[in-house]
């Protein structure tokens, strides 16, 4: 029995030079893609704490045009950007060794973030400059910080004995904001720093 005449179209109109051109737009597509999420990460790392638009197709080597076509908004970038490095980011945290008595417990916390206020303090800062101005920005970093507060209490334990009042205090002796004060308002050395938080931490904590 001979086939159906619509069979023997639908085959030609898909040819095989055509599945292959519609493959290459798409990797083409999701390089593009992909650049511009990389250039806005390599920007904000290096400094740049809000780039711009033009100042990110540059660095991507793709047209401004390109940017809006993959993403709807500035805030989009960041918020893609901000998901192809959380799990990065999160390692650095919640890594560390977490046995000991309590004061050694203490310094390797402190320790453990410094670590990663250190690789990524500019990420941080670039979050806090934008989070007035993007409210999904704003919600992203306020799950950070409840994430980091969760941490501590697995660090530390005998968080759970102190008054409310100190168990802020040190949710804010243990901030990245604290630690960037000390870093770069007051110019102390990662070292100096770790020793002020650990002492603070321990007149808190320890006693």
């Amino acid at each position: 029995m001979s086939k159906p005449s619509g069979s023997l179209s639908s085959t030609a109109s898909t040819s095989p030079s055509k599945v292959v051109g519609s493959d290459g737009r798409r990797q083409r597509s999701e390089r593009s893609k992909q650049a511009i999420i990389e250039a806005m990460l390599d920007m904000i790392t290096e400094g740049n704490l809000i780039p711009t638009a033009q100042q990110v197709s540059e660095r991507a080597g793709v047209g401004i045009r390109s940017v809006f076509r993959h993403f709807e908004d500035m805030e989009s970038i960041f918020l893609m950007a901000d998901e192809t490095r959380r799990q990065r980011y999160e390692d650095v945290f919640l890594g560390g060794d977490r046995k000991g008595t309590l004061q050694q417990r203490i310094q390797h916390a402190v320790e453990q973030r410094a670590k990663g206020y250190e690789l990524y303090g500019n990420v941080m800062l670039s979050t806090l400059a934008m989070r007035w101005r993007y409210a999904a920005v704003h919600n992203n970093y306020a799950r950070y910080q409840r994430g980091l507060r969760k941490n501590l209490d697995d660090w530390l334990p005998e968080l759970d004995k102190l008054d409310p009042v100190a168990r802020e205090a040190v949710d804010g002796i243990a901030s990245f904001e604290f630690w960037n004060r000390l870093r770069d308002h007051q110019e102390l050395a990662e070292k100096a720093a770790i020793e002020v938080v650990v002492k603070m931490l321990n007149n808190l904590i320890g006693n």
